[in-house]
């Protein structure tokens, strides 16, 4: 596939800054694979389109207060971006540092009376290992110090709003991990969740701690030649053996995102079958891909050049994705992290 192919002009308007008031009032468009028909609906009748024995994996990562204000010993400005921890005991992490001018190991970062961090080595691209002392007070008021990683296509990033806490959070999100949210889910509510339970729609979780590398564009002129940044993911038996219970019953396996679809794909890849496992994934899912753990997708509307969106034309197809695509810009759907959801059946 080539790049252009993931491309689309998108009105700066259409780029929700924020979320909706109620979760599940979003819009919902509900795309046919196999009759190419296109529904318009909301979040809250998300039951409509699903049938009892259905089974929803929602990926109950949580994210991290990631991005923390400080100041270089020199007096100049440094936000930091915690990536991933090295050692977590230790005080040890991955981040990606923007300053005036570039931090050299051996300085430090103060970001409290009580927090500090020394950087460690420059690791090119603007990330750094930093050590945090002391490492237990850093755990402790990392909650108070840090923000909510927005995403850069959020134009209020730097003016992150307390109510961002929870709305950039799903209802679920029990393991902390990540430095942005599995979007998909931030629709559900949990009289949503068990409205659905009342149906016969089930949910079981995985968890992927999701990474930068979500926000990072396919540049290669071949789709197929990008790569992923690895991340990690767990799936207990409990969930395995419900979702291979669904699967044998009839009914469908719906992933919630990218990220659980990236889960259960890369498990089914490695062993064949949906089995309880953890591990890093770089899963790349492209044009051609043949999609053995999940039947159908909640996922959102993604930017274009993105590897969400390839899944997305991998398992809808390229010409059904960009006619859906051009219908909701048309009818003012709303995009990207905060904006509305697309049922892909």
């Amino acid at each position: 596939m080539l790049l252009e192919e993931l491309a689309y002009d998108l009105p700066e308007a259409l780029i929700s800054a924020y979320p909706a008031e109620d979760r599940a009032s979003s819009r919902l468009m509900v795309v046919e694979r196999r009759s190419g028909t296109i529904t318009h609906s909301r979040f809250a009748s998300l039951g409509e389109f699903l049938s009892p024995g259905d089974l929803l994996v929602l990926n109950n990562s949580r994210v991290i207060p990631a991005r923390l204000e400080g100041r270089k010993e020199s007096g100049g400005r440094a936000t930091v971006l915690l990536v991933e921890p090295f050692d977590v005991q230790r005080g040890l992490w991955l981040a990606l540092v923007d300053a005036s001018r570039k931090p050299r190991p051996g300085g430090r970062i103060v970001f409290s009376r009580e927090v500090r961090a020394t950087v460690l080595g420059d690791l090119g691209s603007g990330r750094y290992g930093l050590r945090f002392e002391p490492p237990d007070r850093f755990r402790e008021v990392l909650d108070t110090l840090g923000a909510p990683p927005l995403p850069h296509y959020i134009e209020r990033v730097r003016e992150v709003e307390e109510s961002d806490r929870d709305s950039y959070q799903t209802v679920y999100a029990s393991m902390p991990g990540s430095v942005a949210a599995p979007t998909a889910g931030l629709h559900f509510t949990r009289t949503l969740l068990d409205e659905l339970a009342g149906r016969g729609v089930d949910s079981v979780y995985v968890t992927l701690h999701v990474g930068l590398g979500t926000f990072r564009p396919v540049r290669e002129r071949l789709v197929e030649d990008h790569r992923m940044d690895g991340e990690w993911y767990t799936l207990t038996e409990a969930a395995a053996g419900r979702i291979r219970r669904a699967r044998a019953e009839g009914g469908r396996v719906v992933a919630v995102g990218s990220t659980s679809t990236r889960t259960l794909e890369s498990i089914v890849r490695r062993k064949g079958r949906v089995v309880a496992g953890s591990g890093i994934t770089r899963l790349f899912i492209t044009a051609g891909y043949r999609f053995r753990g999940i039947d159908a997708l909640v996922t959102n509307f993604h930017l274009p050049r993105s590897t969400p969106l390839a899944m997305v034309a991998a398992l809808a197809g390229m010409d059904l994705v960009r006619r859906a695509y051009a219908e909701a810009i048309e009818e003012g759907y709303r995009f990207y992290s905060y904006g509305d959801a697309m049922l892909i059946l």
